[in-house]
């Protein structure tokens, strides 16, 4: 008797695993042949230069002082190390043998020629919104651009997350092919539409703006609620209408401002947001601009206002400390109303890093100081010294406290040790 349960229970163990596998290898071939739309082979690599740019493509596949698309790059997790891979036209290190196929898999199915899965640091999860015509002007430009013989760096992850038969069970969770573009939406513009594929695609903005889960997955139903970005300690903040610590403030101009030269009234663009302007947004097409901050500016409210106002407010005496730290180290350029100087200096009244829920990157320029990136709508940006070695930590937190909750601001306290966890985790 007690045989033929195990056997039972075998059985079901088996089949459970089955299933999970098929489930985690599924894949949506509706598009997998040659695209419908034929350019002429200039206009095809012009087409796949610009949606490199827009999926800022380089930031993860160009080492710091590398060659450009020819990987290395390390990407930081809590899983362990992630390495961007050889994109350039390289037979042996890179995607020289890849087929336009090959590439439409990797990115819309999360597989590599040979079947193997893809971590979904690479956003496939994202990515398979691309659609294939898309997808074939990007392949064309990358296979396109000169060799680079670079070998790929194996990652650096701790066990299990090295084990790379579980992305099965991930996927089988998380990853559902996408069956092509996301459907149209009654009164929305063909403006809004171009957004939406744009911002939900190509352009990536959920990876960074939407929080995960314990197993990295993004939490879909949060949408762009704002997030500590895994592995490199920025806060991601809210893309939604929430008023305080969202782009509820904002216009349409605002973002596509920010976007094109990482400033804007309302604040600056800094750590990987700024890494994503220099390299991507700013050289994206101005309609295309208009069409994404079209779509951002119709997305809900998420209640993150009522989160950050809820939070303890500092004490008399540490908005006295903040105060005087703020009036010696800070006025002369935020001004005494924190309204800074446009362009010169972001000013600190709702700058939804300021007001964030977490205050980890007040903290961060406070330590480190910082500045808006280089682009051609802002060449020569004004920084921020660092007065991470001037000021002890105590201070910093009274005077991030300060800013946090005057002019209007309500966003709790910031501690010593949320200072020491920053400055610790640099």
């Amino acid at each position: 008797m007690w045989k033929r349960i195990l056997l039972g229970l075998l059985a079901i163990v088996i089949a459970a695993v089955a299933i999970v596998w098929w489930l985690g290898n599924r894949e949506d071939n509706a598009e997998a042949g040659p695209t419908q739309v034929v350019m002429e082979p200039a206009q095809l690599l012009e087409q796949g230069r610009y949606l490199a740019l827009v999926g800022n493509c380089m930031g993860c596949h160009t080492a710091i002082g590398g060659q450009p698309y020819a990987g290395g790059r390390a990407l930081p997790t809590p899983f362990g190390t992630f390495y961007g891979p050889n994109l350039t036209s390289d037979a042996e290190t890179g995607i020289g043998k890849w087929s336009a196929d090959d590439f439409w898999h990797a990115l819309h199915n999360g597989k590599r020629p040979d079947g193997e899965l893809l971590y979904p640091a690479f956003p496939y999860p994202t990515y398979t919104k691309v659609t294939r015509a898309d997808a074939d002007a990007l392949y064309a430009y990358l296979h396109a651009l000169p060799p680079v013989k670079q070998e790929n760096r194996n990652h650096d992850l701790k066990f299990p997350y090295d084990q790379r038969v579980l992305i099965a069970g991930w996927r089988a969770l998380y990853f559902r092919p996408e069956q092509g573009p996301a459907p149209l939406v009654e009164g929305q513009t063909p403006e809004w539409v171009r957004g939406r594929y744009l911002v939900d695609g190509l352009a990536h903005c959920a990876e960074c703006h939407t929080p995960r889960n314990s197993l990295g997955a993004l939490q879909r139903a949060a949408g762009m609620a704002g997030a500590i970005i895994p592995g490199l300690n920025w806060y991601a903040t809210p893309l939604t209408a929430d008023v305080s610590t969202g782009l509820g403030k904002w216009n349409e101009q605002d973002i596509a401002e920010l976007l094109k030269t990482g400033i804007s009234r309302h604040g600056v663009s800094s750590g990987p947001m700024a890494e994503a302007v220099h390299l991507g947004f700013q050289h994206i097409h101005d309609d295309d601009l208009k069409s994404m901050a079209s779509y951002l500016k119709s997305l809900p409210a998420a209640g993150i206002d009522s989160l950050a106002a809820s939070a303890a407010a500092p004490t008399a005496s540490v908005m006295e400390i903040g105060g005087k730290i703020y009036a010696s180290q800070c006025v002369q350029c935020h001004q005494s109303g924190g309204e800074g100087i446009y362009p010169a200096w972001p000013p600190l009244v709702a700058n939804v890093s300021v007001t964030a829920p977490e205050a980890v990157n007040a903290i961060k320029v406070v330590l480190d100081g910082g500045f808006a990136p280089s682009t051609a709508g802002n060449p020569q940006p004004h920084g921020m010294p660092p007065f991470g070695q001037a000021l002890k930590d105590q201070e910093i937190a009274a005077v991030v406290s300060y800013i946090r909750n005057s002019w209007g601001n309500r966003a709790g306290a910031v501690s010593l040790s949320d200072v020491r966890r920053v400055r610790e985790a640099r």
